[in-house]
């Protein structure tokens, strides 16, 4: 069976609204001999004559009076889907958001972000569920609307990235720990045992490759996969862990952190979305919320500021 011609609803229903040909024509903007041909093209489509003469108009048969609301409601739904996206009412809007994050990002930006879309939309929920890894998929399948961290190799090539934030690593033990107090060298630092943070499981990572170039080794007594852990680790032992500071400020509450001994290249966190996404309302509004809690929301660092070697 061939797909019928959609525009012909358009026509039915000014020919039903007009119950004229002529007038049918000039509200459309074309000839009466095109809007007879359209007719005409109605009448095969529906297997009825749909308009008849009586007089010198034109009367609606059974089966047009049956189809007119439907004709009319058809039309008027797929003109709301073809006009531009009304201007966004946060007041009015319902809506849910699947943010994706490492561990930190809930604790240090969660609760400012919660409390501006609180203010501004207090309709719209934010779900915020873990990122096991820098796999694009869950954007791309659209079970996440926003994700935050750093580009990587896995990240798809279409997904749209804004940075959000500069950070850099720091070292943290706790409170009372040997490195709290005195000159923390590269040689004290890599004397300690450390823990690794690697949701990949690897066994080394940047600080190896920095102490390796200043002739040192240091031991990895533990791998985890997250922030948290880590320091959930460092704050019950003498073990040494390394993050970014900014994006763990609040985790590190009550313990020591410290610039590293040693140079690591500083990390750009970033606001990560799929294209599709980039020109709804409310997703652009959320983007910008974000935006600006995190650059708003910077934890203050405790600690030693200066690098010492």
């Amino acid at each position: 069976m061939s797909r019928p011609d959609l525009n012909l609803l358009v026509t039915l229903d000014v020919l039903l609204a007009e119950g004229s040909v002529a007038k049918a024509a000039l509200r459309l903007k074309l000839s009466p001999s095109a809007m007879s041909r359209a007719l005409a093209r109605l009448r095969e489509a529906t297997g009825d004559p749909l308009l008849v003469r009586a007089g010198r108009g034109l009367v609606p048969t059974p089966r047009a009076m049956e189809l007119s609301a439907d004709v009319g409601r058809l039309v008027k739904e797929a003109e709301a889907v073809l006009r531009p996206a009304e201007r966004l009412d946060l007041a009015r809007l319902v809506r849910s958001f699947t943010l994706r994050n490492s561990d930190g990002f809930v604790e240090n930006f969660g609760p400012a972000l919660l409390a501006r879309v609180a203010e501004e939309a207090p309709g719209v929920q934010l779900r915020f569920v873990p990122k096991p890894d820098k796999d694009s998929g869950p954007m791309r399948e659209g079970t996440v609307d926003l994700e935050t961290g750093v580009i990587g190799g896995s990240t798809g090539p279409e997904v749209r990235a804004q940075a959000l934030f500069r950070d850099r690593f720091v070292g943290v033990v706790r409170a009372g720990h040997p490195l709290s107090e005195g000159k923390i060298t590269a040689a004290r630092f890599a004397a300690g045992r450390h823990i690794l943070i690697s949701r990949r499981g690897l066994d080394r990572g940047p600080v190896d490759d920095a102490l390796e170039l200043a002739g040192l080794t240091r031991k990895v007594t533990t791998v985890v996969g997250g922030f948290a852990e880590a320091l959930a680790l460092a704050r019950g032992s003498d073990l040494i862990s390394t993050m970014p500071e900014r994006y763990t400020g609040t985790l590190r509450e009550g313990l020591f952190s410290f610039a590293l001994p040693v140079k690591l290249t500083p990390l750009t966190i970033s606001l990560l979305w799929h294209p599709r996404l980039d020109a709804d309302p409310a997703h652009r509004w959320l983007r910008g919320l974000v935006k600006e809690v995190c650059r708003l929301s910077s934890p203050p660092f405790h600690g030693s500021e200066k690098p010492t070697s």
